[in-house]
């Protein structure tokens, strides 16, 4: 991807946040001219802030929701390629504020979509949502791109909306059929559960379980018994710089969904990762490391939250040449190295080292 991304001009959207700050990483590292637009980043731990990213792009604040300012940032920057990451993405949280969830995530994304509509210069955007956009039945076999999108509480709702706003927009304005007149190609990108160094988001079980290992405080477990497909942050944006490498040379036939998950064995519950995380971590004593099961009686719940959910990849396998590297024990042991090693120096670099740790192994198969 190297001789693809260099050069280019590339505008993130949530590079403040912790997928965003990883790709961001990974494109200036490929030599791409990164711009990011975002909000303030949510701790002075996180990951765009330990990697000094403001010194490595062009660093903008703002809000998605204003699309004025939106239109603005692209005309002034003339992006080349758009990745849309910036959301309000978490799943609790939306319960409290459903409606900023849902001006954020679907009129946010819209504003995008008009900004790249109104800039000649993007050929190429790549918005992404989540897994939980699909209406979700609790099915033991992955869902496919083609099924119906729904979500049960705010958040995953109103990424399901996202996920239809999208496909209105590439049906209405950016139509395969007239590419040649409009000459823009959009997709949409759906990742599971991601983990990695840098993330301090609320109600996530990795943060959760390294704040506790840092003060030497049980881990306790909201939802234990809750299966997720886990997957290193690396591996979805892999696919989504494949993705819009892919869409750029033949624009009229990658413009889709994707999904991109783990392997079936990288399924897991909560309770199993934060026991894989502890032992990954060592060194712990004295309480420091316990598994506490927090989880209210389902009588008692106010909240709801999916209990299993799964992706098929088969798709990204077949038509993108895309699949996961690592397995789940290889995916926290990456994360929990950057964990460690984070308060020694020099965090840009150890990204970089993961990043370049990760590349190596599509060198190896």
């Amino acid at each position: 991807m190297k001789n693809f991304y260099k050069d280019k001009k590339v505008l993130v959207t949530g590079h403040t946040g912790f997928k965003g700050s990883w790709l961001s990483i990974w494109l200036h590292e490929l030599g791409a001219e990164v711009v990011g637009v975002a909000m303030d980043p949510f701790t002075e731990r996180d990951n765009y802030v330990l990697s000094d990213l403001k010194e490595k792009m062009i660093d903008l604040r703002g809000d998605i929701r204003d699309g004025k300012f939106m239109k603005a940032i692209f005309q002034k920057y003339r992006p080349e390629i758009v990745f849309h990451l910036a959301a309000q993405p978490i799943v609790r949280l939306s319960y409290d504020i459903p409606v900023e969830t849902y001006e954020t995530n679907v009129m946010g994304t819209i504003n995008v979509m008009e900004a790249i509509r109104a800039t000649d210069s993007v050929k190429v955007g790549v918005l992404i949502t989540t897994d939980k956009c699909y209406e979700n039945k609790e099915q033991l076999r992955g869902y496919r791109e083609d099924e119906p999108m729904g979500g049960y509480d705010p958040y995953s709702s109103s990424k399901g909306a996202a996920e239809i706003a999208i496909a209105s927009w590439r049906r209405s304005f950016f139509n395969p059929q007239g590419y040649e007149k409009h000459g823009k190609s959009i997709a949409s990108a759906r990742a599971g559960n991601v983990i990695g160094g840098g993330d301090w988001a609320l109600d996530r079980i990795i943060p959760d379980c390294i704040k506790a290992l840092e003060a030497g405080k049980p881990v306790e477990i909201r939802n234990p018994k809750a299966i997720r497909p886990w997957q290193h942050v690396l591996e979805p944006l892999s696919g989504y710089l494949l993705l819009a490498q892919k869409m750029w040379t033949e624009p009229t036939k990658y413009c889709e969904g994707w999904n991109f998950g783990p392997p079936l064995e990288s399924v897991a519950t909560v309770w199993d990762v934060a026991r894989i995380v502890v032992d990954n971590y060592g060194n712990v004593g004295n309480g420091n490391g316990e598994l506490k099961d927090i989880s209210a009686p389902d009588s008692e719940k106010t909240k709801h939250e999916a209990n299993l959910l799964l992706l098929d990849i088969s798709k990204a396998k077949m038509e993108l040449g895309w699949e996961p590297k690592m397995n789940i024990e290889q995916c926290i042991e990456m994360t929990v190295e950057w964990y460690k090693r984070y308060k020694e120096g020099n965090v840009y670099s150890l990204c970089v080292e993961q990043i370049r740790k990760y590349g190596f192994r599509f060198l190896q198969t």
